[in-house]
């Protein structure tokens, strides 16, 4: 006999299991290194204040109008112990977030307009946060407690099934023995590895842990090293299947299918890597990198042993394609990954792997989990007072009703928020706040989460707090700084291509609309990417001055616009610049 879990039940039990775990797995002195008494009373507190829900959970949910005595003792119990465990687990900045908008619903009533409210007490407050829907158990742990959770296990199951290093070797024997071929494989591999793990720092890091000799072999220094190494691994929160935990958030607010998520991320994946990949080129032909050997099996024997492993992610693709929820798709994902492990004894998954494999998930949902409880409290405000809208209106206000301005001043926000913010979080703050202005402006509301999304990522790699810099620069050795700095630079020609999909005409760039258009702005993208890189790198089949430099920018800045005309001109300008620096090295 089935019974049937309501979504109010679901979600308190996954806040209620990773409450606990988030005390004991980050204590609250990094130098504790067993756990503290305050840890497990504070476990155990938190646990208790999930408990409380269920306990007479037909009678608690009826009175979240009129909460008594207790549920408001238990409910800012639980909210205090969720933002407790929000900044162990990612920081101090979203719970800070948090606690001011908090401040902001019961004293708003004291702000001068348009920032004033009626203002909303302890009653109300913990009613919306603790007992309904719409606070801490709202959408982002919807989320979390469904999507995330089985893509989490889905990514350590392919870890364990040995996919992971089959996907490594395919990228050494495809691209490792070419020009360049060290940042080739790297970022080949990050993609692939990426793919199924959803997480930019963890590829980075593992990726630095086996390709970082190879990198220095070939002649690159620590910095542009652990550089490639973390452009390539952010890229994998972008990458389909799995992307990020934010995409499944993009999916529930926009109320599309997950398959649809995916579509619209292909052609700014592509255009992600493209950019990467060229600055390595351009890289490799300015200053040609030593001679690495490269060990790696033949491509044809790997792949006969070895093709069993793409398997789990060809289903996943098909499954979603006929209209399989992403629940089911990847269930039966897993069971292909685990099926297709016992190929070999070396990759089988054994009870013993299997149960590292859910330590291993557990371990990497926990900081998601708590992060998107404290997004939770944080959109419950949004929605209570209206602040989405309000802000709304101040951000309409401060670009005069044009969108490009629009559109920088939420790119500001998004880095600003970046600094201290992963992005699953940077995404929620920003989606709830600023992506109505944006469907205002007349942004297709795909678009604006795509953009906003995209951005949030971006911020992973800016100066001065990008985590998977930091995280790799403690593998290869270099410098964090310049580090950041040099995956920067990899990344820059890529910062243009949110602002593409969101100005008028950009969702062909999303795969929506007449298949010639969208073929010819993938086309025309592309090419702009090429000319972006090469104008910002200064080499074109040689060293390019300034004049040409600024020519070749423009020309990419035209053809990455969606409009044919500008693509003719962009076309026009990159021609100039070739001839013209052609002239100047022939006078040399």
């Amino acid at each position: 006999m089935l019974a049937t879990v309501t979504a109010q039940k679901l979600r308190v039990a996954h806040v209620g299991l990773l409450l606990p775990l988030a005390f004991l797995l980050f204590p609250a002195h990094p130098r504790w290194r067993r756990l503290h008494p305050a840890d497990v009373g504070l476990a155990v507190v938190g646990a208790a204040s999930m408990a409380y829900v269920v306990w007479d959970f037909d009678a608690f949910i009826y009175r979240s109008s009129a909460p008594r005595a207790a549920d408001l003792v238990w409910g800012t119990v639980a909210l205090l112990t969720v933002l407790e465990a929000g900044r162990r687990a990612a920081g101090w900045m979203l719970p800070t977030l948090a606690l001011l908008a908090l401040a902001y619903a019961r004293w708003g009533a004291l702000l001068p307009a348009p920032w004033t409210h009626r203002g909303y007490g302890l009653p109300r407050l913990i009613g919306l946060e603790y007992m309904g829907l719409e606070g801490l158990f709202g959408t982002p742990v919807a989320v979390s407690a469904t999507f995330i959770v089985l893509f989490t296990l889905y990514g350590a199951i392919v870890d364990a099934s040995g996919a992971g290093r089959f996907f490594l070797d395919f990228s050494f024997a495809a691209v490792g023995r070419h020009r360049a071929g060290a940042g080739r494989t790297v970022t080949l591999a990050s993609f692939l590895l990426g793919g199924p793990s959803g997480s930019g720092v963890a590829t980075a890091v593992t990726l630095a842990s086996v390709a970082t000799p190879m990198l220095r072999r070939a002649g690159y220094d620590r910095e542009h090293a652990g550089a490639i190494l973390s452009a390539g691994g952010i890229g994998a929160v972008l990458s389909p299947p799995v992307m990020g935990a934010a995409s499944f958030l993009i999916a529930e607010l926009t109320r599309v299918p997950y398959v649809e998520v995916i579509r619209w991320s292909l052609v700014p994946t592509l255009l992600y890597y493209v950019s990467i990949l060229l600055m390595i080129e351009l890289d490799a032909a300015r200053r040609p990198p030593a001679e690495a050997a490269v060990e790696a099996r033949p491509l044809g024997p790997l792949l006969r042993q070895g093709a069993v492993h793409l398997l789990n992610l060809v289903v996943l693709i098909v499954l979603l394609v006929l209209g399989f929820s992403a629940e089911r798709a990847v269930l039966w994902s897993m069971a292909v990954a685990i099926g297709a492990s016992w190929v070999t004894r070396d990759t089988a998954v054994t009870p013993h792997r299997l149960w590292r494999a859910l330590q291993d998930a557990g371990q990497r949902l926990v900081p998601v989990g708590v992060t998107c409880a404290v997004a939770g409290i944080l959109v419950g405000v949004v929605s209570l007072t209206g602040l989405g809208l309000k802000f709304s209106g101040i951000l309409i206000g401060l670009s005069g009703g044009h969108l490009l301005p629009a559109l920088f001043a939420t790119a500001v926000v998004l880095l600003v928020l970046g600094l201290a913010l992963p992005v699953t979080a940077s995404y929620v703050v920003a989606a709830v706040i600023t992506a109505p202005a944006l469907v205002q402006l007349g942004v297709p509301e795909p678009a604006a989460h795509l953009f906003i999304f995209y951005v949030a990522l971006l911020s992973e790699v800016t100066p001065p707090t990008a985590l998977s810099c930091l995280a790799v620069s403690a593998v290869t050795g270099g410098n964090p700084y310049r580090t950041m700095w040099i995956t920067w630079r990899y990344a820059l020609p890529a910062f243009v291509v949110p602002f593409l999909f969101a100005l008028p005409g950009g969702m062909s760039l999303l795969l929506v609309g007449p298949w010639p258009i969208v073929v010819l702005s993938t086309v025309t993208a592309v090419a702009g990417i090429a000319a972006l890189v090469s104008g910002v790198g200064g080499w074109w089949g040689g060293p390019l001055r300034w004049p040409q430099r600024g020519l070749m920018v423009a020309a990419g800045l035209a053809l990455l616009s969606p409009v044919p005309a500008l693509d003719a001109v962009g076309a026009l300008l990159a021609g100039t610049a070739r001839v013209s620096s052609g002239r100047w090295k022939t006078t040399q």
